[in-house]
């Protein structure tokens, strides 16, 4: 994989979406997301999606990012959540990795 961009942190406002499976997400700037689409080629398993390692308030997990409305959404287990005390509304600080996806 190429070094542009292996490490990535940004602050985002949590949503939460209340579809059949309601879940919570923080949605990438989306300034980055262009520089993130044009790695989604070496990075995406299939659909545009992208494995990623986070990390919020000291806590890591593994997880995948999609595409949504000009943007990746990172989603936030709710496990994760609970450790932290994240819900919607709060601006929360994310580090992620970017890894290999598994072929």
């Amino acid at each position: 994989m190429k070094e542009v961009m292996q490490r990535f942190a940004f602050k985002a406002e949590v949503l939460h979406w209340r579809g059949p499976s309601p879940f919570f997400f923080a949605p990438l700037p989306k300034d980055r997301a262009d520089e993130i689409r044009r790695l989604s080629k070496l990075l995406s398993y299939g659909w545009g999606v992208i494995p990623v390692d986070a990390t919020i308030g000291g806590v890591a997990f593994y997880t995948s990012l999609f595409p949504k409305d000009d943007t990746y959404l990172l989603p936030l287990k709710d496990a994760v959540r609970k450790k932290t005390g994240v819900t919607a509304g709060d601006t929360i600080s994310v580090e992620m990795t970017f890894r290999q996806p598994k072929r």
